[in-house]
């Protein structure tokens, strides 16, 4: 009995130390919040002083340059996996990227906004039925190259009357096959900084491809939107809307249209989740709908 008593009294003088050095523990660390408050304060009130002199910094004239980029790969893979039957020993490797860079010049009486995209994807499947000695390639499952230079004389700090040029084609298989150029001269509208439309009601579409009789040049009117935000610090967005509407009656019809978003969300140091998504239509191509998407590492410069 006198065993139990002593195991017990043990017992109970281990949690009393345990309790005390806990609290001692926490009072610590409430003591050195208090020391660490007003610094992390005064921390806080120069990076708002920064940010500050950086968005005047951003009203000056000049060339700002930038370029931010999606990497995505997927493998899969099984070996005698019985409920797949005939897929029991395949495997699918899926790559993908999307690279975007910009260089404009904002000055006071006019601008020059360049901008650049590219996406690119390829898949491999391998399904463990091939005929023996084949082997299976990559195929694209994703092609677009997007090149834009527009031009604004300024009419009003909003207001600029404006050139554009923009050229759309695919880069692996089919390099101008179809490719569209679009040149054309309207107005734009600035009203801030990151937000831009352009309505140009002179545009000349070209269309190049070996297929003559089902791409048709045309002249008709480009519309252009484009805006970026910073939804939350670290959560970047950015969407970009173009279309051209033909002013030639055609059956399939010379309208097009592409919308594109890009998500950015920096994790450390401009490496982050990126998520690009893109719908376009276009009669001249396939009367429906097309889409594509890319998701994986990004990284801001």
């Amino acid at each position: 009995m006198r065993n139990i008593f002593t195991f017990l009294f043990m017992i109970m003088s281990l949690v009393i130390v345990s309790a005390q050095s806990l609290d001692e523990l926490k009072k610590q660390k409430t003591e050195l919040e208090t020391k660490a408050a007003p610094v992390l304060a005064q921390a806080d009130a120069i990076k708002a002083e920064i940010d500050a002199v950086n968005a005047q910094i951003a009203t000056y004239p000049g060339w700002y340059k930038g370029a931010f980029g999606t990497l995505g790969a997927n493998f899969t893979g099984r070996n005698q996996w019985f409920s797949a039957g005939d897929l029991k020993d395949s495997k699918a490797t899926t790559i993908m990227g999307s690279f975007n860079a910009f260089a404009n010049s904002l000055q006071e009486k006019y601008f020059w906004r360049n901008a650049g995209s590219l996406n690119l994807g390829w898949q491999k499947l391998k399904t463990g039925t091939e005929p023996a000695g084949e082997e299976s390639d990559f195929e694209p499952v994703a092609d677009i190259l997007n090149i834009t230079s527009l031009f604004g004389y300024k009419l009003s700090p909003k207001l600029a009357a404006s050139a554009l040029g923009e050229y759309r084609t695919s880069v692996i298989k089919q390099f101008n096959n179809p490719g569209y150029l679009d040149i054309g001269v309207g107005v734009t509208y600035t009203p801030i900084k990151n937000m831009v439309f352009v309505f140009h009601p002179i545009n000349y579409n070209f269309v190049f491809a070996k297929d003559d009789s089902k791409f048709t040049p045309s002249l008709g009117c480009k519309i252009v939107g484009d805006y970026t935000y910073e939804i939350i610090k670290g959560v970047n967005w950015r969407s970009n809307l173009t279309g051209f509407f033909s002013y030639k009656k055609s059956d399939p019809t010379l309208h097009n249209g592409t919308w594109t978003n890009w998500f950015g969300f920096n994790l450390w140091k401009g490496i982050g989740v990126g998520a690009e998504f893109g719908l376009r239509y276009s009669e001249q191509e396939i009367s429906e709908l097309q889409n594509y998407y890319t998701v994986g590492l990004s990284y801001k410069i």
